[in-house]
C-alpha cells in the first residue's frame, strides 16, 4: 500500500460549483411541483364543488362580474365600464345639471 502512487484530486472548486448548480435546479423543480400540485388540488375541489352545487358555478359568475365592475369604479378601468353608467340614474343627471 505505501508503493501506491498517490490519488490525484480533483479541483474542490469545480465540485462545489457543480453541487451548488445541482442544489439549485432541484429547488426549482421542486417549486414548479408544488405549484402544479396546488394547482391541481384546486381543479378537483372546483370540479367536486361544482358538481355538488351547481347553483355555485352561477354565484361565482355573479360575483366575478361585481368584482370586476368594483374595480373599474375603483381604478378607474377605462376598458371595462360599470353598467350603471350605461344606463344614467335620473337622480345622478339632477345633481350634475345643478
Amino acid at each position: 500500500m505505501a508503493d501506491s502512487p498517490p490519488r490525484q484530486e480533483l479541483p474542490q472548486n469545480n465540485n462545489d460549483d457543480d453541487e451548488l448548480e445541482l442544489n439549485k435546479d432541484l429547488e426549482r423543480i421542486i417549486e414548479n411541483v408544488e405549484n402544479i400540485s396546488v394547482q391541481l388540488t384546486w381543479m378537483a375541489y372546483d370540479m367536486v364543488a361544482l358538481r355538488t352545487s351547481p347553483e355555485l358555478g352561477a354565484s361565482m359568475r355573479q360575483l366575478e362580474e361585481a368584482y370586476r365592475r368594483c374595480r373599474a369604479v375603483v381604478c378607474g378601468d377605462q376598458d371595462q365600464e360599470p353598467r350603471m353608467s350605461q344606463s344614467p340614474d335620473p337622480a345622478a343627471t339632477t345633481l350634475t345639471q345643478m
